[in-house]
C-alpha cells in the first residue's frame, strides 16, 4: 500500500524515528543513521521483522513495533497521507472488469485499518491482507500472495495472479510466488534497477499504469 497505492510523504521513517527515540536513540547520531539505512533497504519487509533484526530481543523488538504503529497511526490520523495519483481509479477499473483486486502491506492490522478509513477505502477491495493475516510471515516471503489467490479464488492458476509494488521485497514476494506478472512501480522505495534484480517483469510510472498493462498481456 505505502508507496503504491498510497503516498504517505516518508511517514515510516519518521515513524521509525520516533519509535527510536523511545530506546534513547539520538535522532542525528550514528547509531540512528545505521537503522534509518537498515529501514530505507527494507520497506516492504513486515515491520515486525525490522525491529526484530535491529533490536534483537522479542520483547524490545514487540515495544518497538508498537511504538511505530502507534507514531505512523497518529501521522496518518493528522491527514499526512493521500492517494497515489490514479490509484483508486485503477481499482475501479479492474473491478469494473471482472479482476479481484487485494490490498497488502507489511503494517499491522490496525495500522492497515487506520490508512483505509483515512482514505475511505474500507469498501474499495474484497479482501485486505497484513502479514498476520498469511501466517505471520511478511513479504518477502510469498505468502500474502498465496493468501489472496487461495482466498480469493478468483483464478484457476497462481500464473494468472498479478503482483505490483513499490519495493524490492514486493517483487521477490510476487516471483516467489509465481505470478505471471510482477509489476514495480517507481511511486516509493527503490529505482527500476533494484526492481528488475529484484524479479520485475515490468516496470510502471505508477500503479495507475497497471490495468493497461494486464490488457496488453492479456490480448
Amino acid at each position: 500500500m505505502a508507496g503504491t497505492t498510497v503516498a504517505d510523504g516518508g511517514l515510516v521513517e519518521q515513524a521509525f524515528s520516533a519509535a527510536a527515540e523511545r530506546f534513547g536513540v539520538k535522532l542525528g547520531s550514528g547509531e540512528h543513521e545505521r537503522q534509518l539505512a537498515y529501514v530505507r533497504a527494507t520497506m516492504g519487509e513486515s515491520k515486525i521483522s525490522v525491529f526484530r533484526h535491529l533490536f534483537g530481543e522479542e520483547e524490545k523488538a514487540q515495544y518497538a513495533n508498537t511504538a511505530f504503529e502507534e507514531a505512523y497511526g497518529a501521522l496518518v490520523d493528522g491527514g499526512r497521507i493521500a492517494p497515489v495519483p490514479g490509484a483508486r481509479e485503477a481499482v475501479e477499473r479492474l473491478t469494473a472488469e471482472g479482476r479481484t483486486v487485494v490490498l497488502t502491506t507489511g503494517f499491522a492490522r490496525t495500522t492497515q485499518d487506520a490508512i483505509l478509513t483515512a482514505l475511505g477505502w474500507q469498501d474499495l477491495v474484497p479482501l485486505t491482507l497484513c502479514p498476520a493475516d498469511a501466517g505471520g510471515r511478511g513479504r518477502p516471503y510469498p505468502d500474502m500472495v498465496l493468501a489472496a489467490f487461495l482466498r480469493t479464488r478468483a483464478v484457476d492458476d497462481v500464473r494468472r495472479t498479478v503482483v505490483a509494488g513499490d519495493t524490492s521485497y514486493d517483487m521477490l514476494s510476487g516471483a516467489r510466488s509465481g505470478a505471471g506478472l510482477v509489476a514495480g512501480v517507481l511511486t516509493g522505495a527503490h529505482d527500476r534497477g533494484r526492481l528488475e534484480r529484484s524479479g520485475a517483469t515490468h516496470v510502471l510510472g505508477s500503479v495507475a499504469e497497471l490495468p493497461d498493462l494486464i490488457a496488453r498481456a492479456e490480448a
